[in-house]
Order: C-alpha cells, then structure tokens, then sequence
C-alpha cells in the first residue's frame, strides 16, 4: 500500500516512506501483543489454571519485547504485566 506523500524533498521522500513502514510493523506488533492480553484474560475467565499459566508466559514475553522495542513505554509494560499476574494469581493461587 503506497501512501501518498506531500513531501518534495529526496530525504523526506524517503523518511516518509521509513514512517509509513515503521508504522505498519508497529501496529502489527501492538495488535499481537494486545491479542495475547486477550487470551489471557478469557482463560483467567474459564478458571483453567493449566491455560493461565502458559498465556501468562506467552503474553509477558510478548508486553515485554514491545516495551523494548520502542513500541510502548516500558513502565505501561511494567505496569500492565503486574496487573495481568494479579489476575492470573487469582486463578493460579484459588484452593
């Protein structure tokens, strides 16, 4: 998909079309990361500790590579994946 740029200069030609390709990995990484929250958070629904435990690997390790790359800032990383282990805990930790 070619986006159209307005710039009329050869470097800004290109930044643009650098922005427009970061962009589109960007929102791909941030839709996986935020369907791997997703997952989690149904299986913390359906109370199925085996399920919690495995997205709850899954999902951390994926909030965390975005946070490294740039793509959130790491203390909404942080912050994000202490909520989900709250959560899971409750699963995980229930008698």
């Amino acid at each position: 998909m070619e986006v159209v740029s307005l710039a009329n200069h050869k470097s800004a030609i290109k930044r643009h079309r650098q922005s427009v390709a970061r962009r589109l990995r960007n929102r791909g990484q941030r839709s996986a990361m935020k369907n791997s929250v997703k997952k989690l958070l149904s299986a913390i629904e359906s109370n199925d500790k085996d399920a919690v435990r495995s997205t709850l690997v899954a999902a951390t390790s994926i909030i965390a590579k975005t946070a490294t790359k740039g793509i959130i800032h790491g203390n909404t990383a942080n912050r994000t994946i202490s909520r989900l282990t709250k959560r899971a805990n409750t699963v995980l930790l229930a008698g």
